[in-house]
């Protein structure tokens, strides 16, 4: 199946974050705007993550470690590997997950 980024709806799912997702079988692709200061709290999932910042600057928590993600960067998040972050300004990030993401099919 082919996908637009722009042709999916995106869905708030946390306050500030507005996801555009895509599924395959085995991953899933998160395409997000985040509004500046918006927060996504600490928390560990059993997915494997890697973010990656397209616009922006992120303050992102990974394992207690912090540090401010810009454009280009991207981080690895290992299975349930304590994680959280903030939107220093507006931003555009795309997550990528493996196993999928159910809970945001």
């Amino acid at each position: 199946m082919d996908y637009r980024i722009d042709a999916i709806t995106p869905r708030e799912l946390l306050p500030g974050f507005h996801g555009r997702m895509v599924h395959g079988e085995q991953m899933s692709l998160a395409f997000w705007d985040v509004e500046a200061g918006a927060e996504v709290p600490e928390h560990h999932h059993p997915h494997e993550q890697i973010m990656h910042v397209l616009e922006g600057e992120f303050e992102f928590t990974v394992n207690g470690v912090t540090r401010v993600y810009q454009p280009g960067e991207l981080a690895v998040i290992p299975s349930n590997a304590p994680h959280g972050g903030k939107a220093l300004t507006a931003c555009r990030l795309m997550d990528v997950f493996s196993p999928a993401r159910e809970e945001y099919r």
